[in-house]
């Protein structure tokens, strides 16, 4: 029989799993619209035109590698398939290029805040909620706690796609506004993102006991929910 703390460890990763889906997809989706809008139909033919959460999940990157790390009691990392686009579609692709990468974590913001509206609604019934005690008052302390971890997974979604190391959305961002010698030393070191990426997210910390990634995202993401839940 599992033990209490592995039960809540497995429902808790379960859910955080469930959130990262959710909202990764939506992630997809945002680029596949603002693609689309600004003239480009690859993602739509591709069937990527859509907030089903099946269309965009990965089952390794999505599903697999989440619960892992979730159950191993670290972080939770998970991508989503990647919306296929060509920018040579695009009514003015060095622009539109730069938007179709932003609309993912701009995507992701606006989640955070619908979120954060949702914890402010849970909040105004909250002391009828704790008079009436038992199953209403754990249902509505398990769904704030739920919504507002919905608000952190977004802010740290946005903050990291805007890495500029691919294939994040960040790559895609800069990439277009960098000309001539610049830009051509930025494609060197793109090849070398991934390392880069897991050394960041792994070695740093466990050699030199600094953790740049997790102070880059407390700085950003976490000061963003930090504020729309403090508004709450």
């Amino acid at each position: 029989m599992l033990s209490h703390m592995t039960t809540d460890r497995i429902f808790v990763t379960v859910i955080s799993i469930f959130l990262v889906m959710l909202s990764a997809s939506l992630h997809e989706f945002g680029h596949a619209y603002v693609a689309h809008r600004l003239g480009d139909t690859t993602a739509e033919r591709a069937g990527r035109l859509t907030i089903n959460p099946l269309a965009h999940i990965d089952r390794f990157g999505s599903v697999v590698l989440p619960l892992i790390m979730g159950l191993m009691g670290g972080p939770i990392f998970a991508f989503a398939k990647p919306v296929p686009y060509n920018p040579n579609n695009l009514r003015n692709p060095r622009r539109d290029e730069v938007l179709v990468a932003f609309a993912g974590p701009a995507t992701n913001v606006v989640q955070a805040c619908v979120g954060a509206l949702v914890c402010r609604l849970l909040m105004g019934v909250a002391a009828d909620v704790v008079l009436m005690g038992g199953v209403a008052y754990w249902a509505h302390r398990w769904a704030y706690e739920v919504v507002a971890t919905y608000v952190y997974v977004n802010c740290i979604l946005a903050f990291f796609n805007l890495m500029p190391l691919p294939p994040l959305d960040g790559s895609s961002i800069v990439s277009p506004l960098l000309k001539g010698e610049a830009r051509q030393r930025y494609y060197v070191v793109q090849q070398y993102s991934l390392p880069i990426l897991m050394v960041l997210l792994y070695v740093v910390p466990m050699v030199l006991g600094l953790d740049p990634l997790g102070i880059y995202l407390d700085a950003t993401a976490g000061r963003l929910a930090d504020l729309l839940l403090g508004w709450v």
